[in-house]
């Protein structure tokens, strides 16, 4: 199989990924973040950078979903980070609040519409959806000297296009976790409740799923 996390910044994908892959055995494919070339200047300017950037993931993620593509003959694995939210949240609120000029956002939709005709869709997306205050803590928590800037706006409007992009998916199955109050990190009993909705949406037909707690 194939499974997905995908979710705003800080809202703590890569430590779900990480804690899924430990308990079930899976294979996990991490975001290109780290040695990142564009990441630090697109947070001092994000105009100047937004092509770059963009640009670099999709390739990043079109890179793993043809690994992965070959990986789940014989195993399953984990994503941190979809290839749909490069073009559906990223660059269209680049797009969208001016910072991607039109000639390069026209130009990086067409690439990814050709991507996407060569790859297959996850076999579960996990949607972690989690409010301002969370992701603020959870960014100052993990001390990345880019992040320490980001204006909360520009989150909140990331928060949005996530919720859209939710309501709309169509791909295949779809598991939206609130993670506003759980901490799966340290909490066993939380990661748990996250383990028992995971393997009920494996085993069972195509279904919208949502944990609130």
């Amino acid at each position: 199989m194939h499974i997905a996390i995908t979710g705003n910044i800080g809202a703590g994908k890569t430590t779900l990924a990480t804690k899924l892959a430990n308990h079930y055995g899976w294979d996990v494919l991490y975001e290109a973040v780290d040695g990142n070339p564009y990441l630090p200047p697109f947070y001092e300017d994000m105009e100047k950078w937004a092509f770059h950037l963009q640009i670099y993931f999709l390739n990043s993620r079109f890179e793993q979903v043809l690994k992965i593509k070959k990986m789940t003959e014989e195993k399953t694995i984990i994503q941190d980070r979809s290839i749909y939210e490069d073009a559906y949240i990223f660059a269209r609120n680049l797009y969208e609040s001016g910072k991607f000029n039109e000639t390069d956002y026209q130009t990086y939709k067409s690439m990814f519409n050709t991507i996407t005709q060569a790859i297959t869709h996850p076999d579960l997306m996990i949607y972690l959806r989690a409010d301002l205050p969370k992701l603020q803590r959870q960014i100052n928590k993990r001390g990345r000297d880019f992040e320490k800037n980001i204006d909360p706006n520009y989150l909140l409007s990331l928060n949005k296009l996530y919720e859209d992009f939710a309501n709309l998916y169509t791909h295949g199955k779809l598991l939206i976790i609130d993670v506003n109050n759980l901490d799966y990190a340290e909490n066993d009993a939380d990661f748990e409740q996250i383990v028992d909705l995971i393997d009920k949406n494996i085993s069972m037909g195509t279904q919208l799923e949502f944990l609130n707690i």
